[in-house]
């Protein structure tokens, strides 16, 4: 979850939102000495009403995100479970192309909204809207719920605008109201609940009546993304992680077959991960950016002659990034067009920790502490660095058995998962065609709705 640029690990908590939501409480299995430390589980649930008649006869969808999870861990560490279900559905061996930049907010929201980033509106998980001289940080419970900073129609939206009940267990995005909507069950983050009270709880929002029963579930887990960081993605205890959350789909997936529902589980990654090379690189020390406003590697100039001034003192600068005026950014980053993206735009060309400022000095002259670099790191260009690559496995009775997708950018999972629960999505950076040929259907419409096996008994 956390970048290159000095970006912090958690998703933000937000206050609860005051007059139209309900929470209810599991309290996980504790340990008998008392020492688990797991916290409970708090739904907070909004009336929407009952799912419609046409939700009612859709299939379901549980979408898995494991952060951090390189393409090609599973094979790297031997997840038996995740190939086995790639073995049974699909999977991209080579990996999934994510958005530039490859962190965890701006991912996980193109994947529920099928948009860029630069369209998306998360364009890091820090960053600075100049128009309103607002801050978004993912840290910052205040915009984090704040539905104005996020564009696009999340599937949950999507699904709720068309009378579809929705939950999620975690999610960037999934605290606000966006395009009018919320999740008719969501969380507040927080990576404290116990990892197995988490599938218990999905299944339990498996287990509702027909009528109440959420078709699109989102379930998160950022043990991987945790190991990565602190300990590189090539180390023991990165191995460990991998281990520990195969396990978890094991049982998810076990879980998921025990309720005879007409399920597709979709596992993905935001994500790779790669070991960072040398210390900090400091850009103040190229340039000198007074007038700059920064967050980690984005930088503001209060105006064109500073945004001017700074782009010509760094374009030659160092050899491990590359500058650009923000409309000048290659095309294949679709990093050019957001005035959150700063302007110069830093790209770096290696496995490189920068940031706009160090920690500076006291006013004695004497340097303020700082820390090194996290061992590992992402939010790096996918295609100049191939770590960068996320993950992608899905099964289940839309989906075709044994096959392997070549890499494709993430955004097309948007309109893939819309299909596979009869939404009619609006049009965003995502294509269908890209992954029909993983439906059973072929990704034909009137085909689902002719050859759609029956509802199950516990409809």
């Amino acid at each position: 979850m956390r970048s290159a640029y000095r970006l912090k690990t958690v998703f933000a908590t937000a206050a609860l939102l005051a007059g139209f939501c309900a929470s209810s409480e599991i309290v996980p299995a504790q340990d008998p000495s008392g020492s688990s430390g797991a916290h409970p589980i708090v739904v907070i649930h909004t009336d929407q009403g009952p799912n419609s008649a046409q939700a009612m006869q859709q299939h379901y969808v549980v979408l898995v995100s494991l952060d951090g999870f390189r393409w090609d861990y599973a094979k790297k560490y031997n997840a038996a479970h995740l190939l086995a279900l790639g073995k049974e559905g699909v999977w991209a061996p080579e990996g999934m192309i994510p958005s530039y930049p490859s962190l965890t907010f701006p991912n996980h929201y193109a994947i529920i909204t099928g948009l860029y980033p630069e369209h998306n509106g998360l364009v890091a998980n820090s960053f600075l809207d100049t128009t309103e001289f607002a801050h978004y940080g993912l840290s910052d419970p205040a915009p984090v719920a704040d539905g104005h900073w996020y564009a696009g129609v999340p599937l949950w939206s999507l699904a709720e605008k068309q009378g579809m009940r929705t939950a999620c267990l975690f999610w960037p995005g999934s605290e606000a109201k966006i395009a009018g909507e919320v999740p008719t069950d969501y969380l507040h983050f927080d990576d404290k609940v116990d990892e197995s009270a988490r599938i218990d709880q999905v299944i339990a929002w498996l287990k509702e009546p027909a009528e109440q029963r959420p078709h699109f579930i989102t379930l998160y887990y950022s043990d991987v993304d945790h190991a990565g960081h602190a300990y590189g993605p090539d180390s023991p205890q990165t191995k460990s992680a991998v281990a520990r959350v195969d396990g978890l789909v094991a049982k998810l997936h076990d879980a998921l077959k025990e309720t005879g529902l007409p399920i597709d589980l979709v596992v993905v990654s935001d994500h790779g991960m790669v070991k960072i090379q040398g210390p900090w690189v400091n850009l103040d020390d190229y340039a000198d950016l007074k007038g700059f406003q920064s967050a980690g590697p984005l930088l503001y100039g209060a105006s064109e002659a500073d945004r001017a001034r700074v782009y010509d003192q760094l374009k030659h600068a160092s050899e491990k990034f590359e500058v650009y005026r923000r409309k000048d950014v290659p095309a294949g980053l679709r990093y050019d067009e957001n005035p959150r993206e700063g302007d110069p735009v830093i790209v770096p060309i290696g496995p490189y920790a920068i940031r706009a400022h160090g920690p500076g000095k006291n006013p004695d002259g004497t340097p303020r502490p700082d820390r090194a670099p996290e061992v590992g790191a992402h939010g790096f260009d996918p295609r100049r660095m191939p770590e960068m690559k996320a993950s992608f496995f899905a099964a289940g009775p839309d989906i075709v058995e044994g096959k392997t997708v070549q890499p494709f950018e993430n955004v097309n999972l948007y309109p893939w998962i819309a299909h596979i629960l009869g939404l009619e999505p609006p049009k965003t950076d995502g294509n269908l065609n890209i992954l029909s040929g993983t439906l059973r259907d072929n990704g034909d419409s009137k085909a689902a709705t002719v050859n759609a096996p029956a509802p199950s008994s516990q409809e």
